[in-house]
């Protein structure tokens, strides 16, 4: 159920969230909103209860299974596996940045670890002095200068900016998981880098769940001081108090 969830029917979401996205612009164009930060707080916390629900009931039960049946060396293959797979597209981000150093070095984990690592089953790269980069074109466009256009929540793939839900989509087409052929393993793929996402999450939940009087605020405070970190590569400039 969920790998067709996933498969399939992400491709419609897709869709539908980029109708989503035109609308928000067009309202963020003719809205004057308190909270610049968080323009869509209504919309946003009516999405972040729907994902709660698809969490509790189906994401986080699966991630749960997942992380107990799978041997941690399983575990550690299947991340180190779709790390390589994205630092072509990691690289490619970093020289639109002009980060052709970091970019080199992202050509180089991906020929070490395709080969020596085994289609990068093992992060060899790493152990050599390699440094692994999350690059994507969400923090392109910003480095370009596009604004943040304000915090959004969506169902599944989580907390974005306005700019980086358009950045997602330019990331979903540079994604080689996304072009696998035939269709059956895109859709297994596709699910088995979720859930495996989802587990290595699992132990943040408690520490959010104490720490939150509000899980909403919690999540998008920490979403945006990490995405601004992420922009401007651990270096961020002093906010205006």
């Amino acid at each position: 159920m969920m790998k067709i969830f996933l498969g399939n029917e992400m491709s419609r979401y897709r869709k539908l969230l980029a109708g989503g996205v035109f609308a928000m612009v067009f309202a963020g164009a003719v809205m004057a909103e308190e909270n610049q930060r968080d323009p869509y707080e209504g919309f946003n916390r009516s999405m972040f209860a729907v994902n709660e629900v698809i969490d509790k009931l189906a994401t986080k039960p699966l991630a749960q299974i997942y992380d107990k049946a799978a041997p941690l060396p399983v575990k550690a293959g299947t991340g180190n596996f779709f790390g390589n797979v994205g630092d072509l597209w990691i690289g490619s981000n970093n020289a639109l940045q002009g980060k052709f150093g970091d970019a080199g070095v992202d050509i180089g984990r991906l020929l070490i670890n395709s080969t020596v690592g085994i289609f990068g089953l093992f992060d060899v790269a790493s152990e050599l002095g390699l440094e692994k980069h999350e690059e994507d074109f969400g923090q392109t466009m910003a480095v370009w200068g596009v604004g943040g256009g304000g915090y959004l929540f969506w169902p599944v793939i989580g907390p974005r900016t306005l700019r980086d839900t358009a950045g997602w989509f330019i990331d979903s087409y540079g994604d080689p998981v996304w072009r696998t052929r035939p269709v059956s393993v895109r859709n297994s793929l596709l699910t088995l880098r979720f859930i495996d996402i989802r587990a290595s999450l699992l132990p943040a939940d408690k520490v959010v769940e104490e720490a939150a009087l509000d899980k909403y605020a919690y999540i998008r405070d920490a979403y945006l001081q990490r995405r601004r970190n992420q922009i401007f590569d651990g270096r961020p400039p002093r906010l205006d108090d």
